[in-house]
C-alpha cells in the first residue's frame, strides 16, 4: 500500500509540474506549437485508437505547450495532399511506408513493401536497427521529409472481394484496388491482378459500383473501412508484411525546439507500442466480426503465390532505379547482419 501511494505522488507530481510549465508559457502569452496528426485510417481501428494515444502523450509530456490535433478519415486530404503541405511548411504527420517514400526521393525504399518481402516480424524489427535503413531514412530527410517513428505494426495485407480467391489463377484478372504509387502496383500485376490505384476514402463507392472488384489491406483498415458489407469474401493473402512510418516536413521539424523534436519522437515511438499490444489483440476479434457478420473467410494456396512474388524482384523497371545489389543488401538487413 505504501508502494502504491509513493507512485501516486510521483505521478500527482508531474501532473503538477506540467500544470505549472504550461501555466508559465500561458502567462508569457506564448502560443502553443499545434501539431496535426492525420490519417486515412478510421476510429475504432488499432492505428486510429493508438494515433489518439500519441496526441496525448504529446500533450502531457510537452506541458501543454504542444497540442495535438487528430484527423481521421482523411479529412486533411489524401496521402499526396499531406505530403505536399508537409513540404510547404505546415505541421502534419502522417504515416506512410517504402512505397510512398519510393517516390518521394527514396527509390531503394520501395523494395520494402515488394510481395512477400518480409517472411517474419523478426526481420522486419532487424531491418529497423540495420545501417540500410538508416541510410534510406537519412535520404528521406534530404529531401525534406523527417521520419519520426517505424515501430508502427500495420499489419499483414489481406484481399477482401466481390468473389471467392482461392488460388493465384482465381486471382487473375482481379480488379484489385491498390495505393497509388507504382510498388503495389507492379505487385499486384505480378501476382496476376488487374491493379486500380485509388485513394483509400473512394474505395467503398468503388466496391459499390463495380469500379474494383477487391481491396487489400490489413484486417483492421479492411474491418474498419466496412469494405465487407460490399465484398463478401476475404482470401488472407498476407502478401504484404507492413510497418508504419510516422514523419512530418523537415520544415516544420527543425523549426521546433529541440526539446519539442525529442518529445515528438519519444512519444512516437512510445505509441508505436501500444499500437503494436492493440494490433495483437484485434487480428482474431476481427477474424471473428466477419464471421459473424457472413464473410467467408479462405486460406489460399500461398506457396503459389509467394513463387510468382519473385518476379517482381528482377523486374528491369526497379533494378534501372534500384541501387545495384540492394537484394542481397536487403537481405543482410533483414537477418540482422
Amino acid at each position: 500500500m505504501k508502494k502504491v501511494f509513493e507512485i501516486f505522488i510521483v505521478f500527482a507530481l508531474v501532473l503538477g509540474l506540467s500544470s505549472v510549465f504550461a501555466g508559465c508559457a500561458r502567462e508569457r502569452g506564448a502560443k502553443p506549437v499545434v501539431v496535426q496528426l492525420a490519417l486515412e485510417n478510421h476510429p475504432g481501428e488499432p492505428t486510429t485508437d493508438a494515433i489518439f494515444h500519441w496526441a496525448r502523450l504529446i500533450e502531457e509530456r510537452s506541458g501543454g505547450t504542444m497540442v495535438a490535433e487528430v484527423f481521421p478519415s482523411s479529412q486533411l486530404g489524401t496521402k499526396d495532399q499531406l505530403i505536399d503541405q508537409m513540404l510547404a511548411g505546415i505541421g502534419v504527420i502522417t504515416l506512410g511506408e517504402g512505397g510512398f517514400f519510393s517516390e518521394r526521393g527514396a527509390p531503394d525504399m520501395g523494395i520494402t513493401v515488394g510481395p512477400y518481402f518480409y517472411r517474419t516480424w523478426d526481420e522486419v524489427w532487424n531491418m529497423l536497427e540495420s545501417d540500410w535503413w538508416a541510410g534510406q531514412v537519412r535520404i528521406m530527410e534530404d529531401r525534406g521529409l523527417k521520419v519520426l517513428a517505424s515501430n508502427w505494426i500495420y499489419g499483414d495485407r489481406h484481399t477482401l472481394t466481390i468473389r471467392p480467391i482461392r488460388t493465384l489463377e482465381d486471382f487473375r484478372g482481379l480488379k484489385l484496388r491498390v495505393p497509388t504509387h507504382i510498388i503495389q502496383i507492379r505487385g499486384a500485376e505480378v501476382l496476376g491482378a488487374t491493379p486500380t490505384p485509388l485513394p483509400l476514402g473512394e474505395v467503398y463507392t468503388a466496391l459499390q459500383q463495380g469500379v474494383v472488384e477487391g481491396v487489400e489491406n490489413p484486417l483492421a483498415v479492411l474491418y474498419g473501412g466496412r469494405f465487407h458489407e460490399v465484398a463478401r469474401f476475404l482470401s488472407l493473402t498476407s502478401h504484404i508484411r507492413m510497418m508504419a512510418s510516422w514523419f512530418t516536413g523537415t520544415i516544420f521539424f527543425n523549426s521546433l525546439s529541440h526539446e519539442h523534436q525529442r518529445i515528438l519522437i519519444e512519444t512516437g515511438k512510445e505509441a508505436g507500442l501500444y499500437n503494436n499490444e492493440l494490433m495483437a489483440m484485434a487480428d482474431e476479434e476481427i477474424l471473428a466480426g466477419f464471421r459473424a457478420q457472413g464473410v467467408e473467410i479462405i486460406e489460399v494456396d500461398l506457396p503459389s503465390f509467394q513463387a510468382a512474388a519473385q518476379a517482381f524482384y528482377t523486374m528491369p523497371e526497379f533494378l534501372a532505379r534500384w541501387s545495384p545489389g540492394i537484394v542481397e543488401a536487403t537481405n543482410r538487413a533483414k537477418a540482422g547482419r
